[in-house]
């Protein structure tokens, strides 16, 4: 399980060009599925994401959490995430899981995001057509792989 987090001041995802679910100040998350994710990535990577220090404090260090801030949870399903682009011009998404398997898998994420900040989390649409925008704030983008736990 792949995910790409942007810290923002403000984000948006419209789903099958109908629906539009926003965030304030929080983090847009990007979230890709592989084959072998199992319930534990969800575990530890939700658990990553929610303790990570990467919003400022008086000091202006990235000293403190999502949780520390009260910020907003925009979590987006991205099978791309999951491309290898070892061979060829065309990337492979041989790794992504299939939706029978990644779509407990996104639920279950979201369960436990909702969970843990209640009423600030807001997600898009497995497998549907997303426009999503963001304002990126720093710009502070990180990558966290829970198949690379280092």
């Amino acid at each position: 399980m792949r995910i790409v987090i942007q810290r923002v001041s403000r984000g948006s995802v419209v789903i099958n060009n109908a629906e539009t679910r926003s965030i304030g100040m929080g983090l847009v998350v990007f979230l890709g599925i592989e084959h072998r994710d199992d319930n534990r990535d969800v575990e530890w990577l939700l658990r990553k994401l929610l303790q990570m220090r990467i919003f400022s404090d008086v000091e202006n260090k990235m000293n403190l959490s999502l949780l520390d801030v009260g910020g907003d949870l925009l979590i987006i399903s991205q099978f791309t995430l999951m491309a290898s682009t070892k061979k060829g011009n065309r990337p492979s998404f041989i790794e992504a899981a299939n939706p029978s398997q990644a779509i407990p898998l996104y639920e279950h994420f979201i369960t436990m995001a909702e969970s843990a900040l209640p009423g600030k989390v807001f997600y898009g649409e497995f497998g549907a057509d997303m426009k999503v925008s963001l304002i990126n704030d720093g710009p502070v983008t990180i990558i966290v792989d829970s198949q690379n736990r280092k």
